[in-house]
């Protein structure tokens, strides 16, 4: 039999798979681990309705329970409360930064956030400018430097 703390560090640990430099726990989408006799339950919440990677994660939390002896394995989708950008941790914050990946800054109160810049995570400028809303997923948008001319992906907050 598997202990919490195993299983909850195994699960953890499964990358997400369209940002493969954080994790899902990093990304705040791993919600509660447990574990009962020898069944393991899991809840993770997409990061936006339909997100197509969920079922990537699955088979993933899936495969990394397997590798730690557990075949019965049970993983929900936990809707409520949704996921927003404030779930991200600072760890995966920097790691999403180290890796030329914008995090997203906090959510506004205000029906309108103002940004008033985003930093480049190549050179640390804020001169930059967003080229398109959408990025090579939903939840990311495509910006460049205007200072040292790179482009990056932008985690959107939500």
């Amino acid at each position: 039999m598997v202990t919490e703390a195993a299983a909850r560090a195994a699960v953890a640990a499964v990358a997400d798979p369209e940002l493969p430099v954080v994790t899902i726990d990093d990304l705040g989408i791993l919600r509660t681990v447990s574990v009962e006799a020898d069944r393991v339950r899991v809840a993770i919440t997409p990061t936006y309705s339909g997100c197509p990677a969920m079922d990537v994660i699955r088979s993933d939390i899936r495969s990394r329970l397997a590798e730690i002896g557990v075949s019965d394995v049970e993983v929900e989708t936990q809707l409520a409360p949704p996921w927003t950008t404030d779930a991200i941790s600072p760890a995966g914050r920097a790691k999403l930064d180290a890796a030329g990946i914008a995090p997203p800054g906090p959510r506004g109160q205000a029906p309108v956030a103002v940004r008033l810049s985003v930093r480049c995570p190549h050179c640390a400028s804020p001169d930059t400018e967003e080229l398109s809303r959408y990025s090579s997923t939903a939840c990311k948008a495509l910006w460049r430097c205007r200072a040292c001319g790179e482009p990056f992906d932008r985690i959107k907050e939500h």
